[in-house]
């Protein structure tokens, strides 16, 4: 890409490579030699390979919060159903646009790190409050008791997850730009058939 700042360089390549290698397996000369640049641009700009970590799983975070935020604004006057599914549908089409962050996140968040605990703990924190305040807005409260509710809306989360976990499976639906298109539109298609099914319109 054109005119990409050496900082934009560095997070690109770093991206990449976090996502086939993982942390551990990505040295700061591999970023270097990948975003073409001196080793000394990532502790410049970074302090490092963990300060880039940080900044790249933070600018992926306070971006897709930003679109939810902008979703359900933009959709504040729809049923609570009908808002929650526009919020799903922004959710996958985020997480697909930035797949292999997705996926490097997801993996990571295996591991038990003092720095993926502080993720938990802020930014999916944070996700799950608006998920859960809108899946409840949008639940039949005569049709499910408290236990249930919660289930379904783990249910929901791990719908919105899956794809992004399992990387290999992820890889044969999605070749080329035409099936990454079809994977989000019919996937999409399914977790809203889900709810309707459980607390919509069956």
């Amino acid at each position: 890409m054109q005119n990409q700042t050496t900082k934009e360089k560095i997070i690109d390549a770093a991206s990449g490579l976090f996502f086939q290698k993982g942390f551990s397996g990505t040295s700061v000369r591999d970023i270097a030699d990948k975003a073409s640049v001196n080793v000394s641009a990532i502790s410049y700009h970074f302090k490092g390979k963990q300060g880039l970590l940080e900044y790249a799983i933070t600018h992926y975070y306070e971006a897709y919060f930003i679109v939810l935020e902008e979703t359900l604004e933009k959709y504040r006057d729809l049923p609570a159903i009908d808002r929650l599914k526009k919020l799903i549908s922004a959710i996958i089409h985020y997480k697909q646009e930035n797949h292999q962050f997705s996926y490097f996140i997801h993996r990571e968040l295996s591991f038990d790190s003092t720095f993926v605990r502080e993720v938990v703990v802020t930014y999916l924190a944070k996700e799950n409050h608006v998920l859960s305040e809108m899946f409840f807005a949008a639940v039949d409260h005569e049709k499910y008791h408290y236990n249930k509710k919660h289930f379904l809306l783990m249910q929901l989360k791990g719908m919105l997850m899956t794809p992004f976990a399992f990387h290999s499976e992820m890889q044969m639906q999605t070749i080329g730009s035409y099936s990454t298109e079809n994977f989000v539109k019919h996937y999409t298609e399914v977790v809203w058939d889900w709810l309707d099914f459980c607390i919509g319109k069956a």
